[in-house]
């Protein structure tokens, strides 16, 4: 029986039940992470948490657990659960009140809940390169807080999935700023390009590792605004995140990226965040 992270507690997938008015049913008004499991063991699992406990001290919400107990907890989940290639989902919600748009006026316990799934790495896509859909970026302006209001992510995506594509890229005007589920980057001339890690974007767990690998092999890194028709004539187009990985764009649209195929820059990316996934130690300077 497939075990689940309930409020702290370890229990059976089919024990657990969430009140109809929990705020995150009602309002998305909550925070999630996806932490990646390779051979049994969290990747990145300092950075993520991290991230939750930022994203929950923007939005006014207190984790109700230590970040080292949290971490145990998790530990301990994927052991139950036999993982071994998969992603741990973790979500927190301010807990269930009476329904009303501001904040309960009393305590109110928050809901936690994590579980687990494999998830084999998508190595025959990250060899041969995917399409992606140019789309609008119609969300709301605080992206940097990974929370669960993520209609306009699903609407990007489902624009791209319509007519075939891996991801939407998305952009406000001529600005591109990332994708629907990943971050954007484009390589010009040797030159990585991204969006910098304003409130318009997540600033990704693997987005930062990829940044890392740049700076430790001397490629130039530029965290500066791009435009739709920089993107259509870059040399090379990568998306990142954590199911992801190092992902190539090769078609945009209708226009091919590269000729067609991943790059020889994004393939050497590529090389080196498999040499982090196989070292997948606890300090990964990422």
């Amino acid at each position: 029986m497939e075990k689940v992270l309930f409020n702290g507690e370890m229990k059976n997938r089919d024990q657990i039940t969430i009140d109809i008015e929990d705020r995150g049913y009602q309002f998305g008004d909550g925070i999630y992470e996806v932490i990646r499991i390779y051979n049994g063991n969290m990747f990145t699992a300092n950075e993520h948490l991290t991230r939750l406990y930022e994203s929950a001290e923007k939005i006014q919400m207190a984790v109700p657990f230590e970040f080292e107990e949290l971490k145990s907890k998790l530990t301990e989940l994927v052991k139950e659960n036999g993982l071994i290639d998969g992603i741990i989902y973790l979500q927190l919600t301010r807990g269930t009140s009476l329904r009303q748009h501001h904040f309960p006026s009393e305590p109110v316990e928050p809901t936690f809940v994590a579980y687990t799934r494999d998830f084999a790495r998508p190595l025959n896509k990250m060899e041969k390169g995917v399409s992606a859909k140019l789309v609008e970026d119609i969300r709301w302006l605080r992206c940097d807080i990974k929370s669960l209001n993520l209609l306009g992510n699903l609407l990007a995506k489902q624009e791209a999935a319509a007519v075939g594509g891996f991801e939407a890229i998305q952009h406000r005007g001529e600005t591109v700023t990332e994708g629907s589920s990943s971050n954007v980057f484009i390589i010009k001339e040797g030159e990585l390009f991204t969006h910098p890690a304003t409130n318009l974007i997540l600033n990704g767990i693997t987005r930062r590792c990829i940044l890392d690998i740049c700076h430790q092999n001397g490629i130039k890194v530029n965290e500066k605004e791009f435009t739709v028709n920089e993107l259509m004539e870059a040399d090379e187009v990568f998306i990142a995140s954590t199911t992801s990985e190092v992902m190539p764009i090769v078609k945009i649209d209708e226009v091919e990226i590269s000729n067609g195929k991943p790059g020889e820059l994004t393939k050497t990316l590529q090389q080196h965040f498999n040499q982090l996934i196989t070292r997948n130690g606890e300090k990964l300077n990422c």
